[in-house]
């Protein structure tokens, strides 16, 4: 039974790891902090392929840590793109007005697909994405920010640094 589990123990460890490593970025609790919540915001966007450009420009406008920017753009994923498109689209709809139907999964994957769909559901698209990218990359750098700015959080990085 234990070697089971131990495949699964040593991906668990391995997890950590290079969490404890991405937390462990140079730089003060704010731009750590910036450069996650520039990641969250453009990750948000329908920009497949452009998201972690685009995060790592942002977090060098905001003066935030460019490998948590890129990390942070993860918010979308193979698993969560689809309904981060839909949640954003719907938020747009809400905000516009009603616009056209959901499109197929087929058309949102290509840039191509989403410019024909025209500007009814590209703006709604857009809008719903830049409010959930907004809230998302607020809370996401406040609870980062919050997280890194635990005392002995703090303690154990200045000990590090000795």
């Amino acid at each position: 039974m234990a070697s089971r589990n131990q495949p699964i123990q040593r991906l668990l460890h391995h997890v950590r790891r290079r969490l404890r490593w991405l937390w462990q970025q140079e730089g003060s609790a704010e731009e750590r902090a910036r450069g996650l919540a520039a990641g969250v915001f453009t990750g948000c966007f329908p920009l497949f392929g452009l998201q972690i450009v685009l995060g790592v420009a942002l977090a060098s406008l905001v003066r935030g840590n460019h490998l948590l920017a890129a990390a942070g753009t993860w918010i979308s994923n193979p698993l969560t793109t689809l309904p981060l498109c839909w949640l954003n689209y719907q938020l747009g709809s809400l905000l516009l007005g009603p616009g056209g139907d959901w499109p197929g999964a087929a058309e949102l994957v290509r840039l191509e697909s989403l410019l024909a769909l025209g500007w009814d559901f590209t703006s709604r698209l857009l809008l719903g994405s830049a409010v959930v990218g907004s809230l998302a990359a607020a809370l996401s750098g406040w609870v980062c920010w919050h997280w890194l700015r635990r005392p002995h959080h703090r303690q154990r990085r200045a000990q590090t640094r000795l």
